[in-house]
């Protein structure tokens, strides 16, 4: 008969996947720790969640508190921006397409932090303000020293600290990582025509410039382009940088008022090789890092945690144990690798200036522009991996 461990559950790291990482633990096991200092409530950004992303957070009690500061997102629209030789044709994906009322909702990421923060203080979740310096991985335990001098013996480790995580090195797991000649700009405005709950994206020879809807005519931002020219839109005053923005969205939604003074970050990107080794298992950055492309980042994460939940045993077997490392690494490798090598290659395609790759490009988006059911198969699989071929009823009907 195995006996039960007591040993904690140590989640390093409290970014968002972090907390969400603890507070859906907690809910199933005794000892869980969160070991690491919670994120202030500077960060300008906003996430979009996807709504298999939004019922895991309704399933373990988050999304009540989170909704009435969030914009759903009932149609994407991708348009092309560039002016080269080949261009792509204008594709509109709608959420009532597959059934859905929204394909996900724009949250503040100061609504999460406070939200996830508020849920980490009423949960059963130890939480010591203090990261992670020194893993030691053994053959039944992982001893864990923390910066403020505390240690601890665990059964496991959930490495939620990001993509210089101590703790998958420690775990002797190597990352390839890779960096794009790439700078993302991240703002949010207000504007005097409604969005309509549409999130548009434009495909520049840069990167993409996305607008995703926010409460009330308000929307947030994404402009990837090049570092320099990232520093040259940072230098405008907010009312040039308004300017900017409206010209680039050909007005779209009218007059611009930037609100929120823009933050920039460097792209790059990560995957590891292996998702699970020596009692850690990985999540969010530590286990992918890729640019802001469709939504997949905390998503992804968000999936992390979900598969994690379901492959740790709740019988008392050791939760360490080779064969539930084996799980996880197995669910999570085709996804993330996946996404990944997707949300690369669309960004690449979009740099690139060799003409046969730009007729790949536009003419892929033609095939999901007029063909329903293939654009419905996009929509399920982006949402949720492996549902793709799953016919809504409206599909059925048409064919």
């Amino acid at each position: 008969m195995t006996s039960t461990r007591t040993d904690p559950i140590i989640v390093a790291g409290a970014g968002h996947v972090g907390l969400i990482a603890a507070i859906a633990l907690a809910q199933s096991f005794d000892n869980v720790i969160s070991l690491g200092v919670l994120p202030e409530g500077s960060d300008k950004r906003t996430t979009a969640l996807m709504v298999p992303a939004i019922k895991f957070l309704e399933r373990i009690g988050l999304w009540a508190s989170i909704e009435p500061h969030a914009a759903p997102i009932a149609t994407m629209r991708i348009l092309d921006g560039t002016s080269r030789l080949i261009r792509s044709p204008a594709v509109t994906f709608e959420a009532s397409e597959i059934d859905e009322p929204a394909f996900g909702y724009n949250i503040p990421n100061v609504t999460l932090t406070s939200v996830l923060s508020d849920a980490l203080k009423n949960s059963k979740v130890n939480h010591v303000a203090a990261s992670a310096t020194h893993y030691h991985p053994a053959e039944n335990a992982i001893a864990v020293e923390g910066s403020d001098g505390s240690m601890y013996t665990a059964n496991i480790v959930i490495a939620a600290d990001g993509r210089s995580s101590l703790a998958r090195e420690a775990a002797g797991i190597s990352a390839r990582t890779w960096s794009y000649n790439q700078t993302a700009i991240v703002l949010s405005f207000s504007h005097t025509r409604d969005h309509h709950d549409i999130s548009t994206e434009f495909h520049t020879e840069h990167g993409p410039f996305t607008q995703v809807p926010l409460p009330g005519k308000r929307s947030s931002l994404v402009w990837v382009t090049t570092p320099a020219q990232a520093v040259e839109l940072l230098e405008l005053s907010r009312d040039q940088l308004a300017t900017r923005v409206e010209e680039r969205m050909q007005s779209m939604l009218g007059a611009i008022t930037i609100n929120v003074d823009p933050q920039s970050w460097p792209l790059s990107g990560l995957v590891p090789s292996s998702f699970a080794r020596n009692r850690v298992f990985l999540a969010g950055e530590s286990a992918h890092v890729f640019p802001p492309i469709g939504a997949q980042g905390l998503n992804l994460g968000v999936r992390d945690v979900e598969t994690l939940l379901d492959t740790l045993p709740v019988d008392g077997m050791d939760l360490g144990a080779a064969s539930v490392l084996t799980t996880y690494n197995r669910k999570r490798s085709p996804d993330i690798l996946a996404r990944t090598g997707a949300v690369d290659a669309l960004n690449r395609s979009l740099l690139s200036d060799f003409l046969p790759v730009q007729m790949v490009r536009s003419g892929g988006l033609e095939l999901l522009r007029a063909f329903s059911p293939l654009r419905g198969f996009v929509m399920r699989e982006g949402l949720r991996p492996g549902s793709g071929w799953r016919f809504s009823h409206k599909e059925a009907g048409r064919h």
